[in-house]
Parts: C-alpha cells; structure tokens; sequence
C-alpha cells in the first residue's frame, strides 16, 4: 500500500512538472512571436526571420533541460548527457544529420546575407521567385505561379543564385517598343512615358539632373530593318513580380500608341502564286 501511494506522489509530481514545462514553455514562445511580429512592422528581412525561430528552439531546449533537472536533479542530468561513450556518439551521430547542415547553412545564410526577404530571386536550377520566409531548416520562395518552392538551406547554400534586387529598395526592367519609320519620334516618346507614369506598379526612382526622382525618360536607341526602336527603363517595388509589371506596361504602351496613331510595325510576307 505504501509502495502504490509513493509511486501515487511520484507521478502527481512528474505530472505537474512537465505541464509546468509546457504551459512556460508556450507562454516564452508566445511571447517571443509577439516581440518579433512588432520588429517586422518595420523591419522585414532575414536576420529577424532566422532570430526568431533560433530562439523559439533554445526555448525549447532550455525549458527541456530545466524539467529534466527538476525531475532528476542537476547533477544526474549532465552526468546522463555527458557521461559515457554511448552518448557521445549519439550526439556525433546527430550531429551528422541534414539538420545540422541545414542550421548551419541557415547561418552562414544569415551572416553574409545574399539575399534577404522579399527580393526576386533566380537559383541555377532555374527557379525564380520572391524570397517570402526563411527557418533553421529551409527558405520558402514564392514563384509565379504563387506555388512555394521549399529548398533547405543547405542545398541553397551552395548554388549560384542572381538576386535582381540586391540591397536596392526597388528593381528595374528595360522595355524596348518599336514604332513605324514615318511616326514623330517625339509624340511617341511623350505617349511611352506617360503610359508608364500612370502604371500603378512604376515608381519615379530614376534621379534627374536636378538629383530629383523622376521616371525614366524614353530613348530613341536603334534603327531596325523595319522600325525605330524606343527605349524605356521602368522602376518597382521588390515585392511585385516582374511579369506582372511586363503585362501591365505591355498593355499600356500598346492602347495609347494606338489611341495616338502611332504605328506598331511588325514583319508579314507576300505570297505570289504565279
């Protein structure tokens, strides 16, 4: 009978405990998440997103460790985790593991920054995308499609990757629209640059001799087989995919040398049947 209430206790004991453990646990992780969530209100890049989530895994580890004691006591904890051949060559053994390599790559990711978040990306094996989120174990980037490519950061950590939006608030795409040999080169070049002022995703970056932002100016560059070749560069936020931007100018340009009469020349054949 003695025996069954004292192991009674125990198991109250170890109980209350590990739900101790748990409820400080989600409450230090809770209040983690919320300290960070008002950091990326003004600050959204990779250092924060990686912080986070090495924190809430020392949380983890920590509050783990400390249960631990409670339950066996300080001493036994260390001598279980580090006395004896046997855990030694557990840790070697998972420190072995893809996610070690992963923690590691996430890093060294981290630390020389190539890419942080929100930048349009371009990976060797030809994935493209925003970058959107980034752990200890792998960076989330959102392609075209709005499908999430998941790549460990191991694997990352070794391919080239072209960042279009390297450490500049704003990227840029270069248009070149062809117009007819008889049209005014000077009303087309008004009517180019005013369809990409009233584009909702072009933003005036481009500094004027002043050292004022301005859009763009449109140029005259080349003379082709069968058409004047008008030039544009177009500036955008980093968050919004190049081909919408492409479509949306695309389009604009198109309606308004129309609208204006300017011709849009393009290459046909005649056939003759003798």
């Amino acid at each position: 009978m003695n025996f069954q209430i004292k192991d009674w206790k125990g198991a109250l004991n170890l109980g209350i405990i590990i739900g101790v453990a748990i409820a400080v646990m989600i409450l230090l992780i809770y209040i983690n998440r919320k300290c960070f969530k008002r950091l990326k209100i003004k600050h959204q890049n990779l250092h924060l997103q990686l912080l986070e989530k090495v924190i809430s895994f020392f949380i983890v580890v920590a509050v783990g460790l400390l249960a631990f004691s409670a339950m066996g006591g300080t001493r036994n904890v260390w001598q279980t985790l580090l006395g004896g051949t046997a855990v030694l060559s557990a840790v070697a053994a998972f420190a072995a593991q893809d996610v070690i390599r992963d923690m590691l790559a996430g890093l060294m990711i981290s630390i020389y920054k190539p890419f942080d978040i929100g930048d349009r990306i371009e990976l060797e094996d030809g994935t493209t995308g925003v970058v959107k989120d980034m752990n200890m174990r792998h960076v989330v980037i959102n392609t075209i499609d709005t499908i999430k490519e998941v790549i460990p950061n191991s694997q990352l950590n070794v391919m080239q990757i072209k960042n279009f939006s390297f450490r500049s608030p704003c990227r840029s795409v270069n248009f070149c629209f062809p117009i007819g040999y008889a049209s005014d080169v000077e009303k087309a070049k008004q009517v180019i640059g005013q369809a990409v002022k009233e584009s909702e995703y072009s933003i005036a970056f481009f500094a004027n001799n002043e050292g004022e932002k301005d859009y763009t100016p449109v140029y005259f560059l080349s003379f082709a087989d069968s058409a004047l070749m008008m030039s544009v560069t177009v500036y955008y936020e980093n968050s919004v995919p190049t081909e919408r931007v492409k479509d949306d100018i695309n389009c604009r340009v198109k309606k308004a040398l129309e609208a204006n009469g300017i011709e849009i020349p393009y290459n046909y054949i005649n056939v003759i049947n003798k």
